[in-house]
């Protein structure tokens, strides 16, 4: 028990009893003590300075959480600010440390490789018979025709690689028009200043007959940028290293080494190579993009011949093994029995017409109607 307690019950001298006012079967009974009448009763005891302490800090507690209820109440938008700051926070230091994407390396090789399609060697030299006899578009303004009329060595290189971007799905006529077009635009040397000092509707202008030529205005200026911040205005040497360039991909990437660099790292697959290599049925499955025939042709064509497949075929299309209507009457392949898709279909017979006799007519004609006139 506390010491005020025992304080307190020290002072009480005796208990008084008297009859409850509110029934008479209640008898009440007060505490006396000596200093004061036993008509009242004492005082209680003080609470020790450990309660009072108690109490005063958690009162300060709830005064503090209510005049921080209050604030919040009073001030959302310092509340939304400081969250949206911390949000930027997270988002800045997260971009900060978010690492560069690195470009896809293109495939050299196939894991497992194609097999050489039966008597290709004949088909091969059948197509250079006919190419050698044959003036092909690609012959007189293909990509090797841009270089020409460039003296400096770095701007003949970057002229190859303008031509290539310029002949996406845009025929050689048009692409050597645009060619010529661009140079006496930019002040009649193709260079990579030339075209980073020129305005885009003037690029625009020139190369406005070839396909998508929005879009690839945008990719020879990027390109022209990239080529004078990181390559020293120079055409890289690498496949991967070009095809990191806007708007070029892997058979502008080989063609430009072949013909800007004289090197010979793969073949140049464009619609062409990739046509007329399934009609030849030179894949076991046919092929739906040009890398799947660029890996296949790769794994068994002698890599002598990488460089001037591309050339071959792609005269053979324009002029004998075209897209739409093939002319396979002058085709050498389809008398020796080399094109497996020569007469693949037997041809229609043209249907022969019975000669119908009269009284056949008669019965179609339906029944004899006699008219006679009246006199």
């Amino acid at each position: 028990m506390s010491s005020s307690k025992r304080q307190v019950s020290g002072a009480i001298t005796g208990l008084s009893a008297h009859a409850s006012p509110y029934h008479n079967a209640v008898t009440l009974f007060e505490a006396e003590n000596a200093d004061q009448p036993s008509t009242s009763l004492s005082p209680s005891p003080k609470p020790s300075k450990r309660i009072k302490l108690e109490v005063e800090s958690e009162t300060s507690n709830i005064s503090n959480r209510t005049r921080s209820t209050r604030l919040r109440k009073m001030s959302p938008t310092l509340k939304l600010e400081e969250t949206v700051s911390e949000l930027e926070e997270d988002t800045s230091s997260r971009v900060k440390t978010k690492s560069p994407k690195k470009p896809k390396a293109i495939l050299k090789s196939l894991d497992t490789p194609h097999p050489a399609p039966p008597r290709w060697k004949e088909v091969y030299d059948s197509i250079k018979e006919m190419r050698a006899q044959i003036v092909a578009p690609v012959d007189t303004m293909g990509c090797e025709q841009a270089q020409h009329k460039e003296k400096d060595p770095k701007n003949r290189r970057f002229s190859t690689l303008v031509s290539l971007m310029l002949s996406s799905q845009t025929k050689d006529e048009v692409t050597d028009a645009a060619v010529e077009k661009l140079r006496a635009a930019v002040g009649g040397t193709l260079s990579v200043a030339a075209i980073i000092s020129a305005d885009d509707s003037t690029i625009s202008d020139a190369i406005a007959k070839v396909g998508f030529w929005r879009r690839k205005t945008e990719y020879i200026k990027k390109t022209a940028i990239r080529l004078r911040d990181d390559f020293d205005s120079e055409v890289p040497k690498t496949v991967d290293e070009l095809c990191s360039l806007p708007g070029v991909g892997p058979k502008m990437a080989f063609l430009t080494l072949h013909v800007a660099w004289n090197l010979n790292h793969g073949i140049g697959v464009d619609g062409h190579v990739h046509r007329i290599t399934n009609r030849l049925g030179w894949h076991q499955r046919p092929t739906k993009k040009p890398e799947e025939t660029r890996l296949n042709m790769q794994s068994w064509l002698p890599i002598e011949l990488h460089r001037e497949v591309n050339h071959m075929l792609v005269g053979f299309g324009q002029t004998i093994c075209v897209p739409i209507g093939p002319k396979c009457d002058s085709c050498t392949l389809s008398t020796k029995g080399l094109c497996p898709r020569f007469n693949t279909k037997p041809p229609r017979s043209p249907k022969k017409r019975k000669r119908r006799s009269s009284a056949d007519l008669e019965h179609e004609s339906g029944p004899k109607i006699d008219i006679a006139i009246e006199s």
